[in-house]
């Protein structure tokens, strides 16, 4: 965790940041992507931005192939004033990216209803809405939709939000990272090639969150610093080649502690490491926003908002979280 220039959050020196610090993302402000959370800034390009809190927009209604048109009410609701919706028009991403809805008001119980009959998602694939606590905001700022499983690679997706909101994206190629807390090692599985990557992951008592996240954003350099999440003096400084997970602060970045540890011992303060030696800016130039990463044989499993933690909800959980369940 840390503060830094520019992109939210990073556990810091290696580190998750305090993960202690809570498991329900929010994004800054009514960013629904900010992943952020070591408290750190993204200094240089912050290259592969998810366009978070820059698209206003909403999202589908239903959970079907090819979502069929909600009856829309007779007059839009006020309540989709103020939407942003965390996907750029034209952007691609990956196989784990949610749509994300955010707003800069709370939409009370009795309206949400409403509220998804007017968002809708036009695409062959089976998914549905469901309302997020996000760590940073308040109950019923966020909604998200998510497909029963990973979207399939070149799906072409519309999403419109209302009368007037509309988002083109595009599902790119699968990229599934695996990091094993127990074997210090990152399996990762990119378009059918599967590849075994050294790693040094969140010490003990400092462990790095267990379950599913998903690539927010990414920045060449961020600043993190241990005293934002209650580490002291332990580290203050710029890291490279950093990919954010969670907003509590967690970061797969490059960490020259990974030279001695990574593959033999986890050293970090919850964030995971990659060597100096080209390996962290390799996995860094192929991930874009949307790629998945698990982490298993860890603690405590990240928040469905802490960052984009959906896919820790089965499906059924998943579904039941929609207002028209």
């Amino acid at each position: 965790m840390t503060t830094g220039t520019g992109s939210t959050g990073s556990w810091g020196a290696g580190g998750a940041g305090r993960r202690r610090l809570g498991r329900a993302w929010g994004a800054a402000a009514v960013c629904a992507l900010a992943l952020a959370g070591c408290s750190a800034r993204a200094v240089a390009d912050g290259s592969g931005g998810t366009g978070a809190g820059v698209d206003a927009g909403a999202k589908p209604a239903v959970t079907t192939t090819v979502n069929p048109t909600p009856k829309p009410t007779s007059t839009p609701l006020k309540s989709l004033a103020g939407a942003r919706v965390n996907i750029a028009d034209g952007q691609t991403v990956g196989v784990g990216m949610p749509i994300s809805v955010t707003f800069d008001h709370v939409i009370p119980a009795a309206e949400r209803a409403d509220v998804e009959r007017q968002l809708k998602v036009s695409a062959d694939v089976e998914g549905s809405w469901s309302w997020i606590k996000d760590r940073n905001l308040l109950d019923g700022q966020r909604v998200d939709f998510r497909p029963r499983t990973y979207w399939k690679p070149g799906t072409a997706v519309t999403v419109r939000a209302g009368a007037g909101i509309t988002r083109h994206f595009t599902v790119g190629r699968s990229l599934v990272a695996t990091v094993d807390v127990r074997t210090h090692s990152m399996t990762v599985e990119k378009a059918g090639s599967t590849r075994r990557v050294p790693i040094t992951a969140g010490a003990p008592g400092m462990d790095t969150w267990n379950g599913t996240m998903v690539v927010s954003d990414k920045a060449t350099k961020v600043f993190m610093n241990s005293q934002t999440v209650g580490y002291g003096d332990a580290y203050a400084d710029y890291y490279y080649y950093a990919v954010h997970l969670t907003t509590s602060g967690t970061y797969l970045h490059q960490n020259p502690k990974a030279n001695t540890y990574a593959g033999h011992q986890n050293v970090t303060h919850g964030c995971i490491g990659l060597a100096t030696d080209g390996t962290a800016k390799s996995f860094y130039d192929e991930v874009i926003p949307g790629d998945v990463v698990t982490v298993v044989g860890s603690k405590d499993t990240v928040a469905v908002g802490n960052g984009y933690g959906d896919w820790n909800l089965s499906w059924e959980q998943w579904r039941a979280g929609s207002a028209l369940a």
